[in-house]
């Protein structure tokens, strides 16, 4: 498999996330997330990306307020601040049975910069 369909650029995730479709995950610390993250993200830290993916779907509803995604969804993309943990939990994910699960590999680094945030 390429590794370019493991990761998802930043114009196509901004594109993704103005359909307001895809879920987009932000496993950084909560220590980082609180200093700033991209809007319509949810926080899975990087250490229970495993755990809460394999909540059933009330839970993780309950949990994160929002759908889980179904496991051939093409919408589910990880980011950390530069890359590295994202593709650790897109490989977690992918595990999982996520088979599409991708890593923006720009992270909240490259987000931040084009935002200007």
């Amino acid at each position: 498999m390429a590794s370019s369909d493991k990761e998802i650029s930043y114009s196509d995730l901004k594109s993704l996330l103005e359909k307001g479709s895809g879920l987009l995950v932000d496993v950084r610390s909560k220590d980082e997330v609180d200093r700033g993250h991209i809007p319509g993200s949810i926080h899975i830290p990087v250490e229970n990306v495993e755990s809460d993916m394999s909540l059933d779907s009330a839970e993780f509803q309950l949990k994160f307020g929002v759908p889980k995604p179904s496991l051939d969804s093409s919408e589910l993309v990880f980011h950390c601040q530069m890359g590295r943990r994202g593709a650790v939990a897109t490989g977690k994910a992918r595990s999982l049975g996520f088979k599409n699960a991708r890593n923006y590999a720009g992270g909240y680094k490259e987000w931040s910069e084009k935002e200007g945030k």
